[in-house]
């Protein structure tokens, strides 16, 4: 998971995305970007709405008034938000929490951009390209990597992105196949053609 510096220069995780209303007190299904939800949706916590500037949420605030399990999924309860028609007005939006001294304890897996940015991106001990930026997406963040002239997204999940290791300036892959497939070489080209003229003069 990565971080995101956010306006302001202010330091941000993003912790959930609100998925749907669920029942009719204003409660909400989350979908979880942290692997301490019990300590990041605590009564009190507040968190930046990442909102569409039409919405009349946007650039506000939210506070979690309480946070359970219910059939299995993680639902919130936020101040404010009472009835269903409340809920919906915030469906989709993502959560952020400032990263400041009282919430240093990131988690394991999360990265601010700029450690990422400039990353060696090694795929069976090559290096074969380097991050360029990471863009955010409701469902996960995608790794911009720069291969060449060419940028490959790679989703920034464990099974393709196992290891960030910033001591050693790297972060390992293990792509699909195919996502990685290089493009013919540019030199190629006029080869072949040489070649096609060559065969025609012969005849």
């Amino acid at each position: 998971m990565a971080a995101q510096e956010r306006a302001g220069g202010k330091n941000q995780l993003r912790v959930g995305r609100l998925v749907k209303a669920h029942g009719l007190k204003g409660a909400l299904k989350l979908e979880l970007y942290t692997d301490d939800p019990a300590g990041r949706f605590v009564p009190g916590a507040e968190f930046t709405l990442q909102v569409p500037e039409a919405s009349p949420w946007h650039g506000k605030t939210i506070t979690v008034r309480e946070y359970r399990l219910m059939n299995g999924n993680p639902v919130v309860f936020l101040e404010g938000i009472d009835d269903r028609t409340a809920a919906e007005e915030l469906v989709k939006a993502i959560l952020w929490i400032d990263q400041d001294d009282a919430t240093e304890q990131a988690e394991d897996d999360a990265w601010y951009d700029h450690q990422l940015v400039g990353l060696d991106v090694v795929r069976d001990d090559v290096v074969i390209g380097r991050v360029a930026r990471v863009d955010h997406f409701p469902a996960q963040d995608l790794l911009i990597v720069r291969v060449g002239e060419n940028e490959i997204m790679v989703p920034f999940v464990t099974a393709i992105v196992p290891t960030v290791d910033l001591a050693a300036g790297r972060v390992i892959v293990t792509p699909p196949p195919g996502l990685f497939e290089e493009l013919p070489e540019a030199d190629d080209t006029p080869d072949a053609s040489a070649a096609a003229e060559a065969s025609g003069d012969s005849d």
